[in-house]
């Protein structure tokens, strides 16, 4: 045997060895690195700020600062004649170069209100659920979005979401309970719940999504009002808990731009050993 040979044969040893590896990695499901990402929530009020200035380009450069791989958006306007008749979830996508989804909840002024999702992920499909409406409110929502994440062998499924604003709790409550009955339809996915929850840390809301799901941040972070935050009313939320690890939670510093400050999250997602 020449050593050419004897090299030869050790290579294909190897690769052999290597794709054995691969196929039992993939038949037992060995975790490989997580994926790390950057998940925003931001209600945007409809694009107005604080100035009274309305300014899609300015939402937009607040996300792109950042560096948001996910975000829910919440208050967002597509072809309402308040805000000048442009269809701001199109126009956000197009100056973040990020994919997006939109949820009409309700018709206003010609066009519709509603939540939006962007991302840079493509999105695999996504489809509005209408939330209870309890009282003659506001028709809120909640926006489901799969989204293809390369590394994973499942979709990831973000729930963008708005609850009423109301001091009874009845149909938050309500809502709360709805979005976990439709969490259970992706049991065996990774899930993200973001949004403006209207309800504050220690509420029956966040106590009932507490069951299902896991908040970002253990302390409350507030988020309102936008000049000087007492009261975390914005949440980024996972599930199932054993596939998602915290890094950092924060609240950005941005109160011009609406009037609300978006909340980041950056987490850590594993592969799933089922």
């Amino acid at each position: 045997m020449t050593v050419k040979t004897a090299v030869n044969r050790s290579i294909n040893c190897l690769k052999l060895v290597t794709a054995a590896f691969a196929v039992l990695a993939a038949t037992n499901g060995i975790a490989g690195e997580p994926i790390r990402l950057r998940v925003l929530s931001y209600n945007i009020h409809h694009a107005e700020g604080v100035d009274g200035k309305l300014d899609v380009d300015r939402i937009a450069q607040v996300i792109l600062s950042a560096n948001a791989d996910i975000v829910a958006l919440q208050e967002v306007d597509q072809k309402v004649t308040r805000s000048k008749d442009v269809d701001q979830p199109a126009e956000l996508a197009r100056l973040t170069k990020m994919n997006v989804a939109f949820g009409a909840n309700i018709p206003l002024q010609g066009g519709h209100y509603g939540n939006a999702v962007l991302t840079r992920f493509p999105i695999i499909e996504h489809k509005n659920h209408l939330l209870p409406n309890l009282g003659n409110g506001e028709q809120r929502g909640v926006l489901v979005a799969e989204l293809e994440i390369s590394k994973t062998k499942q979709p990831l499924v973000l729930f963008a979401t708005h609850l009423d604003h109301r001091r009874d709790e009845r149909e938050r409550v309500a809502s709360a309970e709805a979005i976990n009955k439709l969490a259970a339809a992706h049991d065996h996915k990774a899930m993200l719940l973001a949004g403006d929850l209207n309800a504050v840390p220690d509420s029956k809301t966040l106590s009932d999504l507490g069951r299902e799901w896991q908040r970002t941040n253990e302390q409350p972070i507030p988020t309102i009002p936008v000049a000087t935050p007492t009261r975390q009313i914005d949440y980024v939320l996972c599930r199932p808990a054993q596939r998602w690890k915290v890094v950092e939670t924060e609240v950005l510093g941005e109160a011009v731009a609406s009037d609300h400050r978006p909340i980041i999250a950056v987490l850590e997602l594993t592969e799933s050993s089922n």
